[in-house]
């Protein structure tokens, strides 16, 4: 899909996928890495949003069956499922982390019904863990999860096996392959650094 490259390229054009290959970030689960991504950056920008809407809608366009309602993930998911559902003419939900703890203690916010059938969005995918959590949400509210959806995905085995043993289906715009061609491509990084980020992702497949 020629957006996934043009996605990628925006991501590193605004700083929303950074890398330092010298210098590793650390992720909230304690792994050192060599890539941060805040996919809560595109909001700011109108043209690389559209983007990403148009590429989410492709990807809906070749599902099996055509979605009744598209669901976002909290809360980076939640605007880039805003602005599918608008361009897809379709009603929208949210899946918060956990249910409120007053009013009507919803964890699914918006109107669902049981047996529609809904695509998740999700800003990206690491071990694919909280996108599961949310589609499993969904299950329980009876409807039909047709797929998790993302802007980016790091690549990683386990994310592959967890969603796997879930019986899920997911699909990114873009990842960490398409953007390490980016980067080569416009020489950000060379031959060296490239390897070593490549062996970086796949020490990762042990975890």
């Amino acid at each position: 899909m020629e957006l996934s490259h043009d996605v990628a390229r925006d991501l590193l054009d605004i700083k929303a996928v950074q890398f330092s290959p010298d210098d590793y970030f650390t992720w909230t689960s304690g792994i050192k890495s060599p890539i941060y991504c805040d996919n809560r950056l595109t909001m700011a920008y109108p043209a690389v949003r559209d983007r990403i809407a148009a590429a989410f809608v492709q990807l809906i366009g070749h599902m099996e069956q055509r979605p009744d309602v598209i669901a976002g993930c909290a809360t980076a998911g939640i605007p880039h499922a805003a602005w599918v559902a608008e361009k897809l003419n379709l009603p929208m939900v949210y899946i918060r982390a956990k249910a409120k703890e007053h009013g009507k203690q919803n964890q699914i916010e918006g109107k669902l019904e049981p047996g529609q059938r809904v695509v998740v969005i999700e800003d990206l995918i690491s071990t694919g863990g909280s996108s599961i959590q949310a589609a499993q949400v969904l299950k329980r509210a009876g409807v039909d999860v047709l797929g998790i959806l993302a802007i980016f995905t790091y690549g990683l085995e386990v994310a592959k096996q967890q969603f796997q043993k879930a019986n899920l289906r997911y699909r990114t715009i873009t990842d960490y392959d398409e953007v390490l061609h980016c980067l080569a491509e416009n020489g950000s990084i060379d031959t060296a650094h490239q390897q070593q980020l490549q062996k970086w992702r796949n020490q990762l497949a042990l975890i």
